[in-house]
């Protein structure tokens, strides 16, 4: 994860000089494959962020997951450190960082163009998107999964994990996170000790709430997986008009 201020950081599994080090904390293993459209974005045999399948030739994540020009998107996986006949590994041809990315967290959203369309089976499968930029109801529970850090000196999990994280107002969020918040293209959760949560290497895996992705995982409080602070995540909504624009390429 790349220390982005003294307070918080984002959740981006590598180690970068300056770096601070923070999957899903607490939770549970997932249903093997129930996740078709989950992405381990890697570089050099290792997961560093996650990712969505939007199409067969479209990956969604996390503008600050673009760590290197080599990084090969892994579908179909279950346990990534085993050689399953389900994955397909895919090299990326094209990063599309949002043009407003300022290398923190602001429109943290990128697309990757695959080399090779993925082969669609039951195995990999992508997953359709908000129509529209939307009010999210509070206090509604939605689901985050990745393959990220347990916890704080934890390793990072080999399989799929999840949990469930509830949406916080934008105003409790406004008031914690100041001006690092930005309602109009950024969502929160509260965060439960008891059911976890995100952790590094959780970057650019999905907020999925009533089955759709409405936000992809950017940051939350530096150093600390476990601590009270609302996890950030971008608001995919918002992101709609450019997703088609650059999809039409």
């Amino acid at each position: 994860m790349i220390c982005t201020c003294s307070i918080f950081c984002v959740l981006l599994l590598v180690t970068l000089t300056g770096a601070t080090e923070s999957g899903i904390v607490g939770g549970r293993v997932a249903k093997p494959h129930s996740r078709p459209y989950m992405a381990s974005l890697q570089d050099k045999n290792e997961h560093r962020c996650g990712g969505i399948l939007i199409r067969e030739d479209y990956v969604l994540t996390a503008a600050h997951c673009k760590i290197s020009k080599t990084m090969i998107v892994v579908l179909g996986a279950h346990d990534i450190k085993e050689e399953e006949e389900s994955q397909q590994s895919i090299p990326v041809a094209k990063y599309h960082q949002h043009p407003k990315f300022n290398g923190l967290v602001n429109y943290d959203i990128m697309l990757l163009k695959l080399k090779t369309n993925a082969t669609l089976n039951k195995y990999v499968k992508p997953i359709g998107l908000p129509k529209k930029d939307g009010k999210i109801p509070a206090n509604i529970n939605c689901a985050v999964a990745g393959w990220g850090k347990t916890g704080a000196n934890k390793p990072a999990s080999n399989v799929l994990k999840e949990t469930t994280e509830k949406m916080q107002f934008s105003f409790e969020c406004k008031n914690l996170w100041q001006e690092h918040f930005i309602s109009q293209h950024m969502i929160c959760t509260k965060h439960n000790k008891k059911k976890g949560g995100i952790c590094q290497g959780d970057s650019g895996g999905p907020l999925i709430c009533n089955s759709k992705p409405q936000g992809i995982t950017s940051f939350t409080v530096a150093n600390d997986c476990e601590n009270p602070y609302p996890h950030v995540f971008t608001k995919v909504g918002f992101f709609i008009p450019w997703i088609k624009t650059v999809m039409k390429e």
